[in-house]
């Protein structure tokens, strides 16, 4: 099993915005740190869900409440919550590694918080 990936930090930043909490109403996750770390593994490794590691629970039950947090923007609102931090484990847009030998502006892992966000967003649509 990879490393987890959010820091301390980011996840302060984004518990606030996730949905599952036991003072919202219908049901509660069980782990919300979890389920967004499976997440982003899927996006780390490209993996389609059923190759989900069982560390992060059934394939099937992460999906769908990935399925729910997407309809309810909740990505959305984690990456506006962590804009200040855009490397949260995602790989560059372009699919490469990061290039120090390019400019900044070149640098796919220097991108601007909205290209991540686009990045994101267009991920959880698609999936």
């Amino acid at each position: 099993m990879e490393r987890l990936v959010l820091t301390d930090g980011q996840w302060a930043k984004m518990a606030p915005h996730c949905l599952g909490k036991p003072s919202d109403p219908g049901r509660s996750g069980r782990d919300s740190r979890l389920f967004v770390e499976a997440v982003l593994w899927i996006a780390r490794t490209g993996s389609p869900w059923r190759d989900l590691p069982a560390v992060f629970g059934r394939w099937n039950t992460v999906f769908k409440r990935f399925r729910d947090w997407v309809k309810a923007d909740v990505f959305q609102r984690l990456f506006e919550a962590c804009s200040d931090e855009p490397d949260i484990g995602l790989p560059p847009e372009n699919g490469s590694d990061c290039n120090v030998s390019v400019s900044d502006e070149e640098d796919p892992c220097r991108r601007s918080d909205t290209a991540l966000r686009r990045s994101w967003v267009s991920y959880a649509r698609w999936t």
